[in-house]
């Protein structure tokens, strides 16, 4: 049975799709993809790769992840496909009544505040654990190796570090944050493109995540040591709410579209954005890409799609309203038919009630893994505890302090999160794990990458290359500088607002690998908006 139709063809691209059939690593760091090929012709399988890829991620991508980020994945094993979150809960002693007291009406950016608990170190070992086959030291020693010996700087990473550094020496203010200058500022300015860096605190964490099976890092002497952090300076995170922390194994959630199953992490992750908006568009009979009706109804049915992940999605256990009732193939057909021919504000239904990185590896084993990594807003809380290379995440900035709303702050509970693996199947088979980072572009970015794979049959590297748009608010998008001109004005005729955003990592950076079942051979595409590159064999 062949997948798609079309798709291993060759298509006019700057940068061909890679084809191996020995084992494919993909993401947005050269070293790190050959980290996670090192692995796998170690012995290793996909998830080994995955693992030492991601852990090797926070070491030479510090500006999208660190030790302290949560992370996701989505596994094919054995022709099943399992769901993992591993995204961290808020402190236990946190409340909306607690900041408000201290005079927060807003949850901030940066500092103790928005710290939640780190997922991403648990979610390693519990993947390792559960579907690895090499020893997990030996799995995170090419990450330790590079924090020890250090890498050279490379132009993406060093743009994004030196605008980092830039905004941090104008908005950060206290003791507490001298330490991120201390990790990646050391001179008193981000390293140049081409520099070596390192960091022994980080590579000794790692270490010790290592030995100890992360152990160390959530009951061990790391643990200690975000805890007298956290005290020093009045945060709310402890040693208990690390203790109590576990990885959840989740059923994936998924839609069909045109014959396709395109699969997601539920709540509390934007997944469901994607395939409501999937939902919506599997309605319309859509033929040309470079069609302005094409582009009218993806940005419409995506506005809805997030009115309604605004209202109802948080830690799935506090939505008033089930994942399936958001995918009822009723409520889908009465959103569609709220799609006119002119844009329209974004307004939430009422359904029936019942700084990121990303990467995908496969291996000659059938095994597949879509995983994602990230701290937030590219350094996360600015915070990094002392002489350890962990830079604390700042996810809890996305809860509400409405006590009403089902994302509100409270102790011991998941926020929504914007980061999510995808993947792909056709029937019984695996197509193959896609993602695409980049904060509240990543669900517009998987509805475009998979109707650029499903109705356009773009090959994986055309289908990232394409130019992408992102609805932003209201009725602006942006789009790239090289998106359709006549199609931009066409549709600022039907009342979008249209913004040419040059900055590309507006727009994200993805990977994609798929499989053809009939050889085993392995496509990949990975992104030219940034560092990224596939280590294939």
């Amino acid at each position: 049975m062949k997948h798609l139709d079309n798709l291993y063809n060759p298509y006019e691209t700057p940068r061909h799709t890679t084809v191996a059939n020995n084992g494919m690593v993909a993401t947005s760091q050269p070293l790190a993809a050959q980290a996670g090929m090192t692995i796998l012709q170690k012995g290793g399988n996909a998830i080994d790769a995955a693992i030492a890829t991601a852990a090797t991620l926070t070491v030479v991508e510090p500006t999208s992840n660190g030790i302290g980020s949560d992370a996701f994945a989505l596994v094919w094993v054995k022709d099943k496909l399992y769901g993992l979150n591993g995204s961290g809960h808020s402190p236990a002693s946190i409340s909306i009544d607690e900041l408000k007291s201290r005079g927060y009406d807003e949850i901030p950016k940066y500092g103790f505040v928005p710290v939640t608990v780190p997922g991403a170190p648990g979610a390693w070992v519990e993947l390792s654990n559960r579907f690895g086959k090499l020893p997990f030291e030996e799995v995170l020693a090419p990450a330790i190796q590079y924090a020890e010996e250090g890498y050279p700087v490379s132009p993406v990473l060093g743009k994004y570090w030196s605008m980092a550094a830039e905004k941090f020496k104008e908005t950060l203010e206290g003791d507490e944050f001298s330490h991120w200058f201390d990790t990646f500022a050391p001179t008193g300015k981000a390293p140049r493109i081409g520099e070596v860096w390192k960091s022994a605190g980080h590579a000794d964490t790692l270490r010790k995540i290592a030995e100890t099976k992360g152990e160390a890092f959530y009951k061990g002497e790391l643990a200690e040591q975000i805890d007298q952090f956290s005290k020093q300076y009045g945060g709310y995170i402890t040693k208990e709410d690390l203790a109590n922390y576990q990885p959840e194994w989740v059923e994936p959630i998924s839609v069909d579209y045109k014959g396709y199953q395109v699969w997601e992490i539920p709540p509390n992750g934007q997944g469901i954005v994607a395939l409501s908006a999937l939902n919506i568009l599997k309605g319309f009979v859509i033929q040309e890409k470079e069609s302005v009706d094409t582009y009218h109804k993806q940005i419409e049915a995506m506005k809805l799609a997030f009115a309604d992940g605004e209202k109802f999605v948080a830690d799935e256990s506090y939505m008033n309203v089930s994942s399936k009732d958001l995918l009822n193939e009723e409520y889908a057909g009465e959103r569609r038919e709220l799609i006119e021919d002119t844009a329209r504000m974004p307004v939430s239904g009422t359904p029936p009630r019942g700084g990121t990185v990303y990467l995908a590896a496969a291996d000659n084993e059938g095994n597949m893994v879509s995983f994602i990594q990230s701290n937030y807003m590219g350094f996360g809380s600015g915070l990094v505890v002392p002489g350890t290379g962990i830079a604390l995440q700042n996810r809890g900035h996305n809860f509400s302090l409405d006590p009403e709303h089902a994302n509100s702050l409270q102790g011991n509970k998941r926020s929504y999160h914007t980061i999510i693996p995808g993947f792909l199947t056709k029937g019984s088979e695996a197509v193959g794990p896609f993602g695409v980072m980049g904060g509240f572009m990543q669900p517009q970015g998987h509805v475009q990458v998979a109707m650029n794979t499903i109705d356009f049959h773009l090959n994986p590297q055309a289908a990232l290359d394409s130019p992408r748009w992102q609805w932003m608010k209201d009725r602006t998008v942006w789009v790239e500088p090289n998106f359709p001109k006549h199609v931009a004005e066409a549709l600022t005729r039907k009342g979008h607002k249209i913004e040419v955003q040059l900055e590309s990592g507006a727009f994200g950076r993805g990977q994609v690998i798929w499989r053809d079942p009939q050889t085993g051979t392995l496509f990949g595409g990975t992104e030219s908006r940034t560092d990224g590159a596939i280590a294939a064999y």
